[in-house]
């Protein structure tokens, strides 16, 4: 039997679900504990170095990391719905309790190094390459078409989820950098870009273009029927302050949650949500939905639509076919309404870009990339966020930005830039004590704490109210300590093992187990592994010939199979993984040396 390869760094930061599961790989279980530890200046920090932006992803985040949680699996048996770690709203803990001394913790740009980088768009992904790249002496130019920055999370984003002073707040630290801001200057050539100079590119202009519907009364009805997120801008930037008394939004999405819960603020008495798909087929994340059902608008599922309907132009309702996907029976029904808002998906779009500027485009109009490196058919140009490989979400654009970052900074060093290097690990023993650790190892049984709102009556009467206020001091407290410190690892060492199982028995999870070295280990084991995608932890060498088998899965990493052991062959040891970032560090070991 293969045993497990713990030197591997993608090891143990696979058993850091929620870690695993962000595409920026922010280190979850640290800023929880610091928050737990009221440092709120650091917990800050930690998620500002890994996401950029945690007073927005604290907010507005997919959460990604909750339902790898490894919370959601190892309370089935006490929780009639057994829920995550609330690890998004915790990241706003941080954000909103920090203090001003964190801006003394903002690091001074490097010396400028000469090059010069321009940035098309100021969403997420431009922004956290500007912020990495600027650190590193870099001259990064961002360019614009609104007058501040923050991209799609400005105009996209209700001020009801989203308060502006946040989006100013944390584009401000990365402007703070030296960052040149272009306010206002919309690029309308590539070509005419590329030939001011620069030295690389990166394009993060977003999926700017919402998709319309060629039904029947479309044309007719083209005044009282909207694209999405044009009409989300259109509300950001106060352009429309008011609704007709019936409105339909079409779309599962996060966008038509935006859409719904806006329009009732803005004085619809009557909003209904119609989506093709089925309420479990639906886009939107879990909470947005039921945030929007909440607030009283129902969601109707599998209505296809089929017409706007019209009298003399003016709209009436909409036409659709209640059936299921597959299915050509079904009756059509007609929804009266006054206004409609199409928020069914969106698209790229890149007329600025000239089709002989040398940058390839697939099919599907999307950029040919690099998947590691985001680095065009022209090598000087990449892309990130949406404007790389379509819709995605605010964190996986930050992520692209880091990897973009790192790819320009290899560029312009005369390094290949499909080559990384292996993130920074390592392992730091929590003993302090025959039976004390560093951190905090009691499992609370507390459900998930319930994040508080503002009245209803004051939320629904104002776009400018935000909604969720966050958790107090108390709760956040309570909600800290239901993370299992899933980065505080149970690591083995089979030399100091005298097979006296001590650990088999007083593992709660029953997920350690000593076994013969042969096939089939998965069947062999205390409790069933159903896990498939978690690995099983195997350590030979033991005088018996036995192997060691633990499933990583549902572990608690309570540190009980550490404090019983009579020798010492367990310990609790905390993993860091720092991914890499623009700078030396991420170039080859020959440039570190010319750098140092």
């Amino acid at each position: 039997m293969q045993w497990t390869d713990t030197a591997n760094p993608t090891y143990f930061h696979k058993v850091v679900d929620c870690q695993w599961a962000c595409p920026a790989h922010t280190p979850v279980p640290e800023y929880i504990r610091l928050i737990a530890q009221g440092r709120h200046d650091e917990a800050y920090w930690v998620n500002w170095v890994s996401n950029v932006f945690p007073g927005v992803l604290g907010r507005t985040c997919d959460r990604p990391c909750e339902p790898a949680c490894r919370r959601g699996r190892v309370e089935e048996k006490q929780a009639a719905k057994p829920e995550p770690v609330a690890i998004c709203r915790l990241k706003r803990v941080c954000a909103d309790n920090k203090s001003d001394e964190f801006r003394a913790m903002v690091p001074k740009p490097a010396a400028r190094n000469g090059k010069r980088v321009a940035c098309v768009g100021a969403g997420p992904a431009s922004l956290a390459v500007a912020r990495d790249l600027a650190l590193e002496g870099y001259a990064v130019t961002v360019f614009d078409g609104e007058a501040k920055p923050g991209g799609f999370i400005r105009t996209q984003i209700p001020r009801f989820r989203l308060p502006e002073r946040v989006i100013d707040e944390e584009c401000g630290y990365i402007l703070g950098l030296g960052v040149e801001w272009r306010a206002g200057q919309r690029v309308g050539s590539m070509k005419a870009l590329l030939a001011e100079g620069w030295d690389a590119v990166f394009v993060g202009c977003g999926a700017p273009r919402g998709r319309d519907l060629a039904l029947p009364g479309r044309d007719e009805t083209r005044a009282q029927v909207h694209i999405g997120i044009d009409w989300l801008s259109s509300v950001s930037f106060g352009h429309v302050t008011a609704v007709a008394p019936r409105v339909i939004v079409l779309g599962g999405g996060n966008t038509a949650m935006d859409c719904c819960r806006s329009a009732r603020r803005l004085g619809a008495s009557n909003v209904t949500v119609a989506v093709r798909s089925g309420y479990a087929q639906m886009k939107a994340s879990p909470w947005e939905k039921e945030d929007a059902e909440h607030e009283g608008i129902p969601i109707l599922d599998f209505h296809v639509p089929l017409a706007f309907e019209h009298v003399d132009g003016k709209l009436t309702g909409m036409r659709f076919k209640k059936a299921k996907p597959g299915s050509e029976a079904g009756e059509e029904v007609v929804i009266p309404c006054d206004e409609v808002l199409i928020a069914v998906g969106q698209e790229n779009s890149f007329p600025w870009i000239e089709r002989d500027a040398g940058i390839a485009f697939g099919d599907d109009g999307l950029p040919v990339l690099d998947k590691l490196s985001f680095q065009s058919s022209l090598p000087q140009v990449f892309f990130g966020g949406d404007a790389a490989f379509g819709p995605k979400n605010i964190i996986t654009a930050v992520a692209h930005g880091h990897e973009a970052a790192v790819s320009i900074d290899r560029l312009l060093h005369g390094e290949p830039v499909t080559q990384r290097p292996p993130p920074h690990v390592n392992l730091v023993s929590q003993k302090m004590g025959i039976h004390e650790w560093s951190y905090d190892n009691a499992i609370t049984l507390d459900l998930r704490s319930k994040v508080p709102w503002a009245a209803a009556e004051a939320a629904l009467a104002s776009i400018k109210v935000e909604v969720e206020l966050g958790f107090d001091a108390a709760a956040a407290l309570k909600e800290a300590g239901r993370c299992l410190n899933c980065d505080v690892q149970t690591v083995f060492a089979p030399k100091l093992c005298i097979e006296c199982d001590a650990c088999v028995d007083i593992c709660p999870m029953d997920c350690i187990t000593f076994t013969a070295d042969a096939p089939n280990l998965r069947e062999r084991l205390n409790a069933p592994a159903l896990n498939l995608m978690q690995d099983i932890y195997v350590e030979g060498g033991l005088k018996t010939g036995r192997v060691m088998a633990k499933d990583e899965d549902v572990c608690l990493h309570c540190g009980l199979c550490a404090e019983r052991c009579p020798t010492g062959a367990w310990d609790m040891q905390k993993f860091m993984l720092i991914t890499a970032k623009a700078g030396a560090a991420s170039r080859d070991h020959a440039t570190r040396k010319e750098v140092a």
